[in-house]
């Protein structure tokens, strides 16, 4: 704990990461005036080009944004039926079903994110082959990771 002789250390407290107060090194980049040269600074610095990320958003919106709509209209079904004295379903099978919907939209979260092209192409409407080749780069990366840290 940092007392009134001592400064404190490292989170939050003034001074650098070893203690010397008041001795922050602030390094200043020159900000680009140019929008198109901040935009390109941006997209160098984030790793997905904005092609590829509309494409996943678009993906990931159908393919897990239906299903999860599906899921929270199963609870509303379930209770119209059951209100209306149509049908009488019991509690579990709409949390079951409903719970189905909801994976299947986890799912196709992922399956969203991967299944898109990183090409200037669109690829295919399903995209299997995306899928394949990303899942493949991810697992890479993921033993890249592992062996460097």
């Amino acid at each position: 704990m940092a007392t009134a002789e001592q400064p404190s250390r490292g989170f939050g407290g003034s001074g650098d990461a070893v203690g010397n107060p008041g001795k922050r090194k602030v390094q200043k980049t020159a900000s680009p005036r140019n929008p198109a040269e901040r935009r390109d600074r941006q997209r160098s610095r984030s790793g997905i080009p904005d092609h590829v990320a509309n494409r996943m958003v678009r993906r990931v919106l159908l393919l897990s944004g239906v299903p999860t709509v599906m899921a929270m209209g199963v609870f509303v079904l379930s209770y119209v039926l059951m209100n209306q004295g149509i049908m009488r379903i019991e509690p579990i099978v709409t949390i079951g079903v409903s719970g189905v919907f909801f994976v299947l939209g986890l799912l196709g979260l992922s399956y969203g994110v991967l299944s898109a092209s990183w090409d200037d192409a669109p690829g295919s409407p399903l995209g299997l082959k995306q899928f394949g080749a990303n899942l493949q780069r991810l697992r890479a990366s993921m033993r890249a990771m592992k062996r460097g840290g």
